[in-house]
């Protein structure tokens, strides 16, 4: 079936209690039984079950299931949030002594994290990701992983992810992708050979800003029996589940990154409308940023459904659509905190995925930390303004934008 047929309808066959068309919120923490020995096989990992509620929740299992069934997966763990994802797995797998390569275009809480594992004996090398050779060339003997996004924030440069995949097969890397801009909606890493995908779920798979979470998902195209850092205790049963169940037993349990159970309930609920949200929200990006690219008050439009975008023709034949985020430097006479406060419908903050349009002035705020040297090094000028477009009507926001272009 269809994306959203298969989403709707996730819950109510897996089997819900009382005939409920969605998994309800369980607040239990603890979960008993009748026979002691059924509990111990259960933490032994004998037989499925319910341990403890850092771990594992009914209502959190339900979401996992539909997170998998989007990406088209073997298996899901979700979080509290998508940088807690990130982080518990490359905690779970990478030891010290380890290097592994990350895009040079990184959101920049992702690339912060990475700077503190390597405070920590984890080495990263940065690159530009938009080349397979870039990657290539930053490879060393104790390369374990290669950790890209799909498109980057806010300046939106496309991962050679084809090619990227092909070199980590070559060369047995973890391939770990973050989908969170483009979601399985648009696009699924596993066609690219992706060993792991993340997503923010707070982000469009959540889409209505109310809940916080995040995910991996195990696509089983690695054969983690060559993975060296697996711990013994989990080395069973499919080969394909070895890490993903060490990041949910050691790295979830360890943090207790947990996701809660009414987040998890607003995640789901929200991911049913996901594909119809996505469509609207890209058709207005589209729309937009072909109005911007010709307005005289606008330097330039960050956006791969741009023919001018370096990457456009590779987004075009990797993605359903190019996205719903796109920036844009002004003219110097414009102020971006003056052309922000005359929009009416976009909304002035720092999240992205929602169902409202949102804008936010980049180098100030979100990036202001990584200091004007590094900014510069990515490319986010002073007046760079971020947009997540929403699912407002094209022709409304187009007349947003015009009013508030016209200072």
């Amino acid at each position: 079936m269809g994306f959203t047929s298969d989403i709707l309808h996730s819950d109510r066959r897996g089997g819900v209690e009382h005939g409920s068309i969605h998994k309800p919120v369980h607040t239990a923490v603890t979960y008993t039984y009748e026979d002691s020995r059924e509990l111990a096989a259960v933490f032994q990992g004998k037989q499925p079950g319910y341990t403890y509620g850092r771990q594992v929740n009914p209502t959190v299992t339900a979401l996992q299931d539909k997170v998998t069934l989007m990406e088209d997966g073997l298996s899901t763990v979700a979080f509290s949030t998508g940088m807690a994802a990130i982080g518990t797995t490359l905690f779970s797998l990478l030891q010290a002594g380890d290097h592994f390569i990350a895009s040079s275009f990184l959101f920049g809480n992702t690339n912060s994290l990475f700077n503190s594992f390597a405070v920590h004996g984890i080495e990263v090398s940065f690159v530009d990701a938009t080349s397979a050779g870039e990657v290539r060339t930053a490879v060393q003997d104790n390369t374990r992983l290669v950790f890209v996004e799909t498109i980057a924030n806010p300046r939106t440069q496309v991962a050679d992810l084809v090619e990227i995949g092909d070199l980590c097969k070559e060369l047995n890397l973890v391939y770990l992708v973050d989908n969170t801009m483009t979601t399985p909606y648009l696009f699924r890493p596993k066609s690219v050979g992706a060993s792991l995908v993340v997503n923010s779920l707070t982000k469009y798979i959540g889409g209505h800003a109310n809940a916080l979470g995040g995910a991996i998902t195990e696509t089983g195209l690695y054969d983690w029996s060559t993975f060296p850092h697996l711990y013994d205790t989990y080395k069973k049963g499919d080969v394909s589940e070895w890490a993903i169940t060490q990041i949910k037993k050691k790295g979830l349990r360890d943090f207790g990154a947990t996701l809660g159970a009414e987040a998890a309930h607003h995640i789901s609920v929200g991911s049913d409308t996901l594909a119809l949200r996505m469509e609207q929200a890209c058709r207005n990006a589209i729309s937009l940023t072909d109005f911007l690219n010709d307005h005289p008050a606008v330097k330039k439009v960050y956006y791969p459904g741009l023919l001018d975008h370096p990457q456009h023709e590779l987004a075009g034949t990797l993605f359903r659509y190019p996205g719903a985020l796109f920036s844009v430097e002004l003219i110097d006479e414009i102020d971006c905190f003056d052309f922000l406060n005359n929009l009416d419908l976009v909304v002035c903050t720092s999240n992205l995925g929602d169902t409202r349009s949102l804008g936010i002035p980049v180098a100030h705020s979100i990036y202001y930390e990584m200091g004007a040297q590094r900014r510069a090094s990515m490319g986010i000028d002073d007046s760079l303004v971020r947009f997540s477009v929403g699912i407002e009507e094209t022709d409304d926001l187009l007349a947003d934008f015009e009013q508030a272009l016209s200072l």
